[in-house]
């Protein structure tokens, strides 16, 4: 995105809150990620090197292969359908889905039975995906939202998913909870912060044991739609045979803080100056996502280690065989990935797994 684009961006805001009053933070991250003229997703490929930022599948083929043989084990423990539709939420280049596939062809049956079905909204990301699928052999089906996903049974990833939707922030004033919005200083021609000056009905969403012990002036995050996203695939599961394997970082319980942060090549950015030109994300609650999958009608499961969850799936003998045909520089490598997809002071425990499943599934591997 050009400056200029930016600028556009950050205008076309601005004529929305001299008519409107300032706009929740879900409403402004949403039309910055992904406004169809100038949002983030929307025009520019964010990974990688020159990108802003690099995702776990891509730092190394043997995580999407590792999570490849875990949904065809899962397939397995379903009874082995003729059919499965195998989903990717937020599937980013592709890279990941491509690797499982690949890995997933080792395990007889499951890519005979497999449907590609992925939920992507950028019309430029739909295309990286589809490049990277071609020699899959697979013709992908994309998706705006998991309502139209098809009624079969269903494997479904999603890494660094949840993390990238909108959040409301909410504010801890004289005991109740008030919404921080976006809107302009005092000359009315830039972004600032401000607050609703009344409680928020968002209040009802804080978790019981947050509400008892936050301070004055303690900021608390909460995502409704990640929410409502995690109770519609749990009353999928409660009617189909299915399980979710979703990797994120973030808390395992609830817990106060501005987890908020902007990412521009590599680097953390102003969120107010950079809206539409930097990734934006946020810290996820994965014991209040578990709990809306289990209230649509899951069995949830974790969340547990990223580092712990691949040295269950096997990460150490993939290791072993990769390195066993390859040069010293390519060992080396190999090695780095390892030590940044597991170790606890890289991805190892800032990045948590949760499992979802219909009631008929046994305990997922790793779980």
């Amino acid at each position: 995105m050009t400056g200029g684009e930016s600028s556009d961006l950050r205008a076309h805001l601005i004529r929305r809150i001299h008519a409107e009053g300032p706009l929740p933070l879900a409403d402004v991250m949403a039309t910055a990620l992904t406004h169809p003229r100038f949002g983030y997703y929307a025009t520019r490929d964010p990974f990688g090197v020159s990108g802003d930022f690099i995702t776990a599948p891509e730092i190394s083929q043997m995580f999407g292969e590792l999570i490849g043989l875990w949904a065809a084990v899962a397939w397995q423990a379903m009874g082995a359908p003729s059919r499965l539709a195998l989903v990717e939420l937020g599937p980013g280049r592709g890279t990941l889905m491509a690797d499982a596939l690949r890995a997933g062809r080792s395990v007889p049956g499951f890519c005979d039975a497999v449907q590609i079905h992925l939920v992507e909204a950028s019309p430029s990301m739909r295309t990286l995906q589809g490049k990277a699928l071609v020699s899959s052999g697979f013709a992908p089906v994309w998706h705006d939202t998991v309502g139209t996903l098809p009624d079969l049974p269903m494997v479904l990833i999603a890494n660094e998913f949840f993390d990238a939707l909108p959040v409301q922030q909410l504010v801890r004033r004289n005991r109740r909870w008030h919404e921080r919005r976006i809107g302009l200083d005092r000359a009315g021609d830039a972004l600032a912060w401000t607050e609703a000056p009344g409680p928020s009905p968002l209040e009802v969403l804080v978790d019981p044991t947050v509400v008892r012990t936050a301070g004055e002036g303690e900021i608390m995050e909460v995502c409704p739609s990640g929410l409502s996203i995690a109770r519609s695939l749990g009353e999928r599961l409660a009617a189909r045979s299915g399980v979710c394997l979703v990797i994120d970082y973030g808390y395992s319980k609830p817990a106060t803080g501005d987890s908020l942060q902007a990412l521009r090549g590599h680097r953390f950015a102003d969120i107010l100056t950079t809206l539409g030109a930097a990734d934006l994300t946020a810290h996820v609650d994965f014991a209040t996502l578990n709990r809306a999958a289990a209230e649509g009608g899951a069995t949830a499961y974790g969340p547990v280690a990223q580092g712990a969850l691949l040295q269950a799936l096997g990460i150490d003998a993939r290791v072993a065989v990769l390195t066993g045909a390859a040069t010293s520089g390519q060992v080396d490598t190999i090695m780095a990935a390892r030590h940044r997809l597991i170790d606890p002071a890289e991805m190892g425990t800032l990045f948590k797994a949760v499992a979802w499943t219909s009631s008929d599934m046994p305990i997922p591997v790793g779980f």
